[in-house]
């Protein structure tokens, strides 16, 4: 059995580590908060352009842009492919990283024309390790996620698929479903699919008229890259949020551990100085047996 200083130095140092893994639980939640308001304070005007481009697309149903070419010519394996994957910059967050990463990796084997822009340290040095294609001015972090920086990404992107260095680009992210689900998920960003701006129960016999000045495809230019960035910053504000109810619930249950084993070290430490107490009341009562 360890002796009283060696218990009292191990529960000191489990007290220090469990302050710590509390304050994390407690930063996590607040930011998640934050994001979270920050994402239900956007999501209407996003909503709201995609209204648009699918308004767009039932006055004009043959209309023929570059955002929605799906490039058919091209061959499965000769497609090169972009892929935005959001990380986070740090770990202590169970297994969040690793699902990101292992669905990229999945993905990847598609084909071997992959561009990687990663968003998050864990992730970007994962895959400079792998000597994967990732463009070194593509450095951005999804701490505190911005519109800003959503735009910066999108117009990236979206330039690269313009000058056809791009055939494809995806987002690769985590969806928190519950508070106690999260679920690594991807999606198409470009070449954009028509059928995906038509809601279910949407009547297919639209009559308003209207009019796009000056032209469907101008109006187009204008709102794909507005949408493309909601797209990139809903995304970005999702996986914050699901990277810090990660770290909540990672924290929560270091710090119900740390509890768990004090609680253990207090009967261990209990005992240790009942057993001193009864061992120096033996040694007196045979030091004064002994005097006799």
């Amino acid at each position: 059995m360890a002796n009283m200083r060696e218990i009292r130095t191990r529960m000191k140092s489990i007290q220090d580590t469990m302050k710590i893994t509390n304050a994390m639980y407690l930063i996590s939640s607040s930011k998640m908060k934050k994001a979270r308001r920050a994402l239900d304070g956007t999501e209407p005007y996003f909503k709201t352009l995609q209204r648009t481009i699918h308004d767009i697309l039932l006055h004009s149903p043959d209309i023929s842009h570059n955002y929605f070419d799906q490039r058919r010519l091209i061959a499965d394996a000769d497609r090169k492919r972009g892929y935005i994957i959001i990380t986070a910059d740090k770990g202590l967050a169970g297994a969040y990283n690793h699902n990101v990463i292992k669905l990229a990796e999945q993905e990847m084997k598609r084909g071997k024309n992959n561009t990687l822009y990663i968003l998050g340290q864990i992730g970007r040095q994962h895959f400079l390790r792998m000597d994967a294609n990732v463009p070194f001015d593509f450095y951005y972090t999804n701490q505190t996620p911005t519109r800003f920086r959503a735009r910066n990404i999108a117009e990236t992107v979206l330039t690269a698929f313009d000058e056809e260095e791009l055939d494809e680009v995806y987002l690769i992210f985590t969806e928190m479903i519950t508070s106690f689900k999260e679920e690594a998920r991807m999606i198409q960003l470009l070449p954009l699919i028509p059928e995906n701006f038509v809601s279910e129960g949407e009547d297919t016999m639209y009559k308003q008229f209207t009019v796009y000045s000056p032209s469907p495809q101008a109006v187009m230019n204008h709102l794909v890259p507005n949408y493309v960035k909601g797209i990139i910053f809903g995304a970005m504000v999702e996986a914050f949020t699901a990277e810090q109810n990660a770290r909540m619930t990672a924290m929560k249950s270091a710090t119900d551990s740390a509890k768990d084993m004090l609680k253990d070290l207090s009967l261990l430490y209990n005992r240790a100085r009942q057993a001193a107490i009864t061992q120096e009341i033996n040694e007196v009562v045979s030091g004064a047996e002994a005097f006799k």
